[in-house]
């Protein structure tokens, strides 16, 4: 038999995070239930099949009706909960290495255009987005951004250290706090460093001109991988979506199935 697109395991995280429905006084047509909108939804991230080309076998309702319920909980700020209740499973299994993280991003084509898109420095200019993304030294993404194409890696550093899980540390405990952040020469600035030092946190950044990003390849292929990983999910790969939020939930929701990995 083919495996569940969503396990009981990952069910049992998601169903508590989900915000209760309130069926309609007036009644109408039976909802699709939650499991099976999930279910649709991680169906079309991971083939990148069209809304319309749901099939109906799989039970998820129609593609219209999984993308409201994506939307819904988009705005209900759902898959963000469910990365960072995650990432709090993996912290209180020590998991997550703290010791060391690494930052980098990944363009790729938004042949529509919409929210977030720019034109791509490496695309003769045509429009695409930027995925950013920081992973602990097991390649475990802790926090991801999406932006234009042509926004500089340098200037989301401030922005993605300070969207670090805020997890729940007991006594005794690991520390939820990096201690060292490696990233490549699109970061070799003097306000990155400055960045990273008002955060306790050590610099080791490739300075243009001097060194090699090579020489940190081999703290830094870990979040290479993670962004192997990350284009599995084949809805990712080309941005079809013009608005900004639609785009930001698949990826978000990426993220918390690839750290759901390491649980």
């Amino acid at each position: 038999m083919p495996k569940k697109l969503v396990s009981d395991e990952l069910w049992s995280i998601v169903e508590p995070l989900l915000p209760q429905h309130i069926p309609s006084p007036k009644g109408g047509r039976p909802r699709i239930s939650d499991r099976a909108a999930l279910t649709g939804i991680i169906s079309v991230l991971k083939t990148g099949i069209p809304w319309e080309e749901l099939p109906q076998e799989m039970g998820c309702g129609s593609g219209m009706t999984c993308w409201r319920r994506l939307q819904e909980w988009q705005k209900a700020g759902v898959w963000e909960k469910i990365h960072c209740s995650i990432l709090q499973t993996l912290h209180d299994a020590h998991k997550i290495d703290w010791t060391r993280v690494c930052i980098d991003s990944s363009v790729n084509p938004g042949k529509k255009g919409g929210q977030l898109t720019g034109p791509n420095p490496v695309d003769r200019g045509r429009p695409g987005s930027k995925h950013h993304v920081i992973t602990d030294r097991n390649g475990i993404p802790l926090a991801v951004a999406l932006t234009a194409a042509n926004r500089n890696d340098c200037k989301m550093l401030t922005h993605m250290l300070d969207n670090l899980p805020i997890l729940n540390t007991f006594q005794g405990g690991p520390s939820c706090h990096p201690k060292k952040l490696h990233a490549d020469k699109a970061y070799d600035y003097s306000f990155c460093r400055q960045a990273c030092t008002l955060r306790n946190i050590i610099p080791r950044i490739a300075r243009r001109g001097v060194e090699s990003s090579s020489h940190l390849g081999k703290h830094r292929w870990v979040v290479e991988r993670t962004f192997a990983w990350l284009h599995r999910y084949r809805r990712l790969l080309v941005r079809y979506e013009r608005r900004a939020d639609i785009h930001s939930a698949f990826l978000t929701l990426a993220v918390a199935l690839i750290a759901f990995k390491f649980c």
